[in-house]
Order: structure tokens, then sequence, then C-alpha cells
């Protein structure tokens, strides 16, 4: 399956905008009471305004003309009355978007980080982690501004010239007909240019994503490029990505400001058709000064949210590119999903590869009809030149992937019929490079692990004492509180392989992989490993994979693994001749 968000196929994940905003709504469903009520007050706003301008009109006509000044002050305070409602129905509708957009905010960013935990390792190995971020905090923050911001001028603009274009065509149908006429330019032209708008943001969006990607792994990587003194190297990729952010960035606040001009000048020929025609009017006696008064305000009214639509609307269109970003992670489902139970199936190997075929992709396949099982209690050993497959064998086995053809089983059951923390629990993996979180060598050490969450550092001492891990402990200065900053030289490779073993092992797993795990340990450490190894229990089968052969000529059965296939190697020494053939021998 096609992970990679870059280049899933252009009609894969396709939505209308209606359908995106369905979707957007659905998923922030429990702040639907709250938008309704938001969308009073917006209502109730809107017609106070509305009103405003009527009683304008007709205070003139009846009241200053007259010149009943009394009737000037009534007026004047019902319009004050007004106002003064419609700028608090104004705060309230605001104050609600606002908490409404956090908490939109709040509950994206939970789904699409609970989305990226259930998608599988290749997932990761096709997108870079930093345009990965971006979608979390950039994309998420274009949506919440909309929302929080935008939205309710949104709709309040739209109902205030529903309003006011009602009024133009009451009062006056012709005049109202000559007013609005400018305003179906406006329409056609929005429409024409939205999809153009919205597709220079999304690229502009995605070029935010492919700069924070090359930050983020330009600083992962600095002490690389000093060592090899490759600064320029640094300066010329981030220079052609920030590049590339320039040019989309330019694109995107030229297609953003392009309506603000369009508008302004067919509001101001609408006004100008106004005045001409209303002054006609007058002149011949259908027209009265308060009236186009008010038609003027009314005019303004209508064309004014209208200018303001031109700002929201490419609003709109960046919050929609940036949704659409975000569903395109959100509408991923992972390919690794637990199968129902079936039958028990004959073998009474722990673990078990029957015809077993996988690629990374369609273009080449990385094993071939592999057949091997491993017994309980036995070491097993994975050896063979790089690249030959051994880790990709070694990740089938712990069900980071799923086989291509064939059948893994798992104490005679496929294994894709165990759930995600069941499988974790009989098969332990200490991975080349471990991961380890920033924290405490005991939060390291007990991660994932719930049996031992609630134990007191003593406690948790002694169990590792039992376990006969208290040697690999005390390497640590500060033994269990000791600190440990992610990504951080504050701590070797070596020692993070330790923690990692500790973890492991605290888990009691049926099955442990170890792919090259003593790789970066001094060789006192080394042997000290291979005592608790042998200390473990008789019960544990393990899965090492190494290159160097010390660390498995205990091993029970070796397993030679190259070119797609793997085979048994027999004796220690005859491993090594096919080792340093690089070959398979029949």
């Amino acid at each position: 399956m096609n992970y990679n968000l870059n280049q899933l196929n252009p009609g894969q994940n396709k939505q209308s905008t209606y359908q995106a905003l369905k979707r957007l709504l659905k998923l922030i469903e429990a702040e639907r009471k709250k938008l309704w009520l938001a969308l009073v007050f917006i209502l109730a706003n809107s017609s106070l305004l509305l009103v405003g301008p009527l009683l304008v009109g007709h205070t003139i006509d009846t009241y200053i003309r007259t010149k009943h000044f009394h009737g000037v002050l009534v007026f004047g305070g019902i319009l004050l009355v007004i106002y003064l409602c419609a700028m608090i129905t104004g705060y309230v509708q605001t104050k609600l978007m606002g908490g409404i957009g956090q908490r939109m905010l709040y509950t994206l960013r939970n789904a699409i980080f609970n989305k990226l935990q259930e998608l599988p390792v290749s997932f990761f190995n096709q997108n870079k982690a930093g345009d990965l971020i971006s979608r979390v905090n950039n994309d998420t923050d274009k949506l919440n501004q909309f929302f929080s911001q935008s939205l309710m001028q949104f709709i309040g603009s739209i109902v205030t010239m529903l309003g006011a274009g009602i009024f133009l065509l009451s009062i006056n149908t012709e005049l109202g007909v000559a007013a609005l006429s400018p305003a179906a330019l406006i329409i056609v032209f929005t429409v024409a240019l939205s999809p153009w708008v919205k597709k220079k943001n999304a690229k502009n969006l995605k070029s935010v994503g492919g700069l924070s990607a090359e930050i983020q792994e330009s600083l992962n990587n600095f002490k690389v490029i000093i060592a090899f003194n490759r600064r320029d190297y640094f300066r010329k990729r981030f220079d052609e990505a920030n590049q590339e952010n320039y040019k989309t960035a330019i694109g995107a606040g030229l297609a953003n400001n392009i309506f603000v001009p369009v508008y302004g000048l067919l509001s101001s020929a609408a006004q100008l058709i106004v005045l001409l025609f209303g002054i006609y009017l007058i002149a011949h006696g259908y027209f009265s000064i308060g009236l186009l008064v008010s038609y003027i305000s009314y005019c303004t009214n209508f064309y004014n949210p209208l200018r303001q639509l031109a700002a929201l609307w490419t609003s709109f269109q960046v919050a929609m590119a940036g949704w659409d970003r975000i569903s395109q992670i959100l509408l991923l489902e992972t390919n690794l999903k637990q199968m129902d139970e079936t039958p028990q199936l004959s073998s009474d190997a722990l673990l078990e590869f029957r015809d077993v075929h996988f690629s990374y992709d369609d273009s080449k396949e990385i094993l071939h009809q592999v057949n091997l099982r491993f017994d309980k209690g036995k070491t097993y050993a994975l050896i063979g030149p790089t690249g030959g497959g051994k880790t990709t064998t070694a990740s089938l086995i712990a069900r980071l992937y799923d086989a291509t053809k064939g059948t893994v089983l798992l104490n005679g059951k496929d294994i894709r019929t165990f759930s995600a923390e069941a499988r974790t629990q009989k098969i332990g993996f200490i991975l080349q490079e471990p991961f380890l979180f920033t924290g405490t060598v005991k939060e390291n050490i007990l991660h994932g692990n719930s049996q031992y969450k609630d134990v007191s550092d003593a406690e948790l001492e002694k169990i590792i004492q039992d376990a006969s891990l208290g040697a690999l402990l005390a390497i640590f200065d500060e033994g269990l509180n000791t600190n440990i900053v992610s990504g951080s030289d504050g701590i070797s490779l070596g020692q993070k392989q330790l923690i990692a073993f500790m973890r492991a092992v605290l888990r009691s797993p049926e099955l442990l992989i170890l792919d090259e795990a003593t790789a970066n340990i001094d060789t006192i450490t080394e042997k000290l490993l291979g005592d608790i190894l042998n200390k473990l229990s008789k019960e544990i089968t393990l899965v090492i994979i190494a290159h160097r052969l010390n660390t498995i000529e205990n091993a029970d059965e070796i397993y030679f693994v190259n070119e797609g296939e793997v085979q048994k190697a027999g004796t220690l020494d005859h491993a090594l001749d096919m080792l340093l053939k690089g070959k398979r021998v029949s």
C-alpha cells in the first residue's frame, strides 16, 4: 500500500469542498450546540445592524425635514439601544467561536496523532517527520484561525449581505437590480478563481512542510555535516527548500490578495450606480432623500461585507487546503489490521515461516519462499551480507510488516490474529539503533510495561537484580534516576542499547530478537550481556542478528540470509564459509 502523502494517486482521497466541510463538522460534532448558539447571536447581530439604516432614512424624511427634533432624539435613543445590543451579541458570538476554535484545534491534533499511532512502520519510512510535524502544527492552526476568527465573520457577512440585498430589492426593485448587478460579476469571478487560489495555497503548505522536513533532517544529522565539513551541502539543501517556499509563498500571497481590489472596484461601481440612479429617481419624484440615504447605507452594508469576504474567502481556501493535507492522514488505514481468529494450524514451533514472500514495493522481492521454524527455548542466529534481508526477516517476525505471500505462525496461529498488545508481550525486539525518550532510565526501562508501572525504585531495583540485570544498571552513575535527553550526546549508543536490552528482558517475552544489539558495546560489556542471555529462562527463544560471529557461536541453529532466501548454515565454520563467499551453497 502506498503511504507516501506526496505521491498519493490524484484521485485517491479526493473530496469536494462540501464533502470536506461535512467531514470536518462531523469531527467536531460535540461543538454542534455551541455552533448553533453562535449562529443565533450572529443572526441577531446582523438583524440589529440592518434595522439601523431604515430607521435613519425614516428619521430624515419624517422628523429632520419637518424639523420635529423631539422625534430625532427619540429615534436617536432607539438607534443607540440597537447598536449597544449589536455590540453585546457581537462580543458573545466572538467569545463562543474563540472557544470552539481552540477545542477544535485540540480535537484535530488529537485525531491526527492518534491516527499516526495506528499507521504501520512503512508509513513513516515513506514520509518525512518534518512534513508530518507541519501538518500537526501548522495546518491545524490554519483551520483554528479560520474557525475562531474568520468563520463567524464569514457567516455574519453573508447574513448581512442577504439582508441588505432583500432591503434593496424591497425598497425599489429597479434600483435594487441595478445596485446588485456588479455582485453577479463578483460571483462569477470568485467561482472561476477559487480552485486556482486553493491550489496555490496547497502548494505553499506543502513547501512549508518540505522546509520543516529539511530543517529537521539537517539538524538531526548535523554531526555528520560537521565531521565531513559539508556545511556548504547543508546550506545548499536549505537554500533550495527556502527558495521553493519563497516562490510558493509569493504565489499564494498574490492569489490570496487578488479578490480585494476586484471586489473594491465593483463595490465602488455599485455605489456610483445607486447615487446616479437615485438622484434621477428623486428628480422625477419617485424617491425621497431619506430613502436614498438608507439605500446607500444598505448598498454599503451589502458591498462592505463582500470586501471582507474577499479576505475571508482566501482564509477559507487556506483552511481547506490545510484540511486536505490533514484529511490525507485521517483517511489512511493501516494494512496491519488484526484478522479474525482462524482454526488452530498444525505447528508445534513457537514461530514458523511458511512459504513467505516479501517486498517493500512491487518492484523488487526482498524475501522469496522462505521456510523456517523457531522452537521454544532455543537460540537462533541470522547471518549474511549487508542488505541480504536479515533485519527484514526480523521485522516480519515482530510483524512490523506483513508477508506479501505466505504465512507467519506464532504459537501455531496466524500472527495476524494476535492483537498488538498480545503480540508485543510475546515478542521482544531490541533494535540496532534503539530510541529512548527524554526522561530517566527508569521511565525508559518501564516504557510500555504496565506490569511494573506502579513499583517503587527499591522494588524495581530488586526486580532488576532478580533478572540478573543489576550489573547493567550499575553502569549508569545515578542508576534508575539517570537523566536521558532524547537525541543528545549525554548518553552513548552502547548505553542506549543496554537500556533497550533491560526494557525488553523485563517484559519476559517468549521470543527475543536482538538486531545487532551488541554492535556498539565494548568487549567486557558484551561478555556481560552474553552471561545474562545464558541465564535467561530456558523458555525464551532467542533470535540473534550479528556480523560478529563470536556473538552467535553458542547458537543452536544458524540461518544464512542472502539474495532473498533463508537456509540453514549448519556449523559455525560452514556459516563462516558461506558468509565469506557471500552466496548460498547447495
